[in-house]
């Protein structure tokens, strides 16, 4: 079985979730609790981990030696026993843990369907690497927005390649999703020192428990993320590799400065008081995006790189949006842009791009010379399941990019008939200080046949309305004026 095979037999096992009235969307935050304890216990059977880290309660010989209610009944207290756990790491992923499995024959049936599975061909390309393909598979499939944070592997990979994290270098992402980004650098980190073996053993450590760091605001999806990180190797602090917080509140405030932040902030304007509460970003937006690009700014070390995944919306907007774009191209140098292929996230109406910039200071001014823009967007396929992005699409990219980190090998303007161009700060004021900027003519431009949904389209319209409406509420409280 190759590792595509296995997670189609996991996946498959959401059929015995659904026969208990387990809801679809539910199923891998159902599946994943038990599964983790499986793969621990095959991590520790094949030396991986040197010892258990679950305790002998909830081992997978002991769940797997029950039967019936006894085995039902057990699962269930062992589930609330980890999340009372004294192991902060363990209480981390197991808290509120429960399962909505109604009958003992159910669990069974998935307990001996894991059991089934040639965990040898599994354990070749890493439980860790299985893992991911499950989430990948999770997010391609609902329709529940997964999609919205779990950003496709071959472009976490081409980012990664690009920005070249190195050891000793601490890296973060403030909206960490599954943890994609900085299991990614980990890989890529671990693929160039021979597993860490090239370094010392103090080195080693660092890069097991200091090096990356993650913040996700969602229970759930955090549960996943500290699962995937174990799984792929990387501890983190007592309270794991991704912390639970919001990035625009008091705990996003307190995060350390970082060498490298990688990140693809959530879609949307906040709602229902959920707007950044920080009172150390310079502007104050109800766009979380615009609200994570200030953060990041401000995360990031002298010298810091940062590659960020953003809607075309901040680009363009006016307002608050256009003084955060001119703060970011004076503390940052903004080198590179690149303009996303429209389908690849959960919605076909979001368009999206990477930024990357280094970090000059936070006192800077006019720090952005010039800004490169990689049209990947015009005249490329609609990608889904019958076309899937593969790291392949990224190549000419990656050679046009060039091999500094920062954006500063030597590049050709490739003109108005090709896909990289080059434009310098003047030209950038020019437009408003726009940075949603295209020019080839694109022959698969949407009819009204390809526009997305009216509900996407509608949602579009009301968070750009809603961003609007709160800025024009802050510009009223400022001149004293009832909103």
């Amino acid at each position: 079985m190759n590792q595509n095979d296995i997670v189609q037999k996991l996946w498959n096992l959401c059929d015995v979730l659904r026969d208990d009235g387990i809801n679809y969307s539910d199923y891998v935050a159902e599946l994943v609790q038990l599964l983790f304890i499986k793969m621990e216990h095959e991590n520790q059977a094949s030396g991986i981990l040197a010892e258990h880290k679950l305790p002998e309660y909830a081992r997978w010989a002991t769940l797997s030696g029950l039967s019936g209610l006894n085995l039902l009944n057990h699962y269930k207290e062992t589930l609330l026993k980890l999340s009372r756990s004294t192991d902060p790491l363990i209480a981390a992923i197991y808290a509120d843990a429960q399962t909505s499995l109604k009958e003992a024959r159910h669990l069974e049936q998935l307990i001996k369907s894991l059991d089934s599975i040639d965990w040898f061909s599994a354990a070749k390309d890493g439980l860790g690497d299985l893992y991911e393909g499950l989430l990948e598979k999770n997010a391609n499939e609902t329709k529940s927005g997964a999609g919205q944070y779990f950003t496709p592997r071959p472009l976490i990979d081409s980012i990664i390649a690009l920005v070249k994290p190195q050891p000793g270098e601490t890296i973060q992402d403030p909206a960490a999703g599954t943890a994609g980004f900085l299991i990614a650098a980990d890989s890529y980190i671990k693929a160039r020192t021979d597993q860490l073996y090239d370094l010392t053993e103090k080195q080693r450590t660092f890069q097991r428990t200091r090096a990356y760091l993650g913040m996700e605001l969602v229970g759930g999806t955090r549960r996943l993320a500290l699962m995937n990180c174990l799984l792929h190797g990387m501890e983190g602090d007592a309270e794991g590799v991704v912390h639970l917080g919001n990035t625009l509140g008091s705990a996003g405030s307190a995060l350390p400065k970082a060498d490298i932040v990688l990140s693809n902030p959530p879609f949307g304007t906040a709602k229902g008081g959920g707007g950044p509460t920080r009172d150390d970003l310079t502007y104050a937006t109800s766009n979380k995006q615009l609200a994570f690009l200030q953060h990041i700014v401000r995360g990031l070390k002298d010298g810091g790189r940062a590659a960020v995944v953003l809607p075309d919306n901040v680009l363009f907007e006016a307002g608050v949006g256009a003084d955060i774009r001119r703060d970011l191209m004076d503390k940052c140098n903004l080198h590179t842009i690149l303009r996303l292929p429209t389908g690849i996230f959960y919605a076909q109406g979001v368009k999206t791009n990477v930024l990357f910039f280094q970090k000059i200071s936070q006192a800077a001014t006019g720090s952005t010379k010039a800004v490169w823009v990689y049209d990947l967007r015009a005249n490329m396929p609609k990608f889904g399941k019958r076309t899937p992005l593969t790291r392949e699409h990224f190549s000419a990219f990656e050679a046009a990019y060039g091999d500094d980190a920062n954006g500063r090998s030597a590049r050709k303007d490739e003109g108005e008939s090709g896909r990289f161009r080059s434009f310098s700060r003047e030209a950038v004021k020019a437009r408003g200080d726009s940075l949603d900027i295209s020019w080839l003519k694109d022959d698969n431009a949407e009819d009204a046949a390809d526009l997305p949904e009216p509900a996407v389209l509608a949602r579009e319209a009301v968070d750009e309305l809603s961003a609007a409406l709160s800025e024009l509420e802050a510009i009223l409280a400022d001149l004293g004026e009832p909103a």
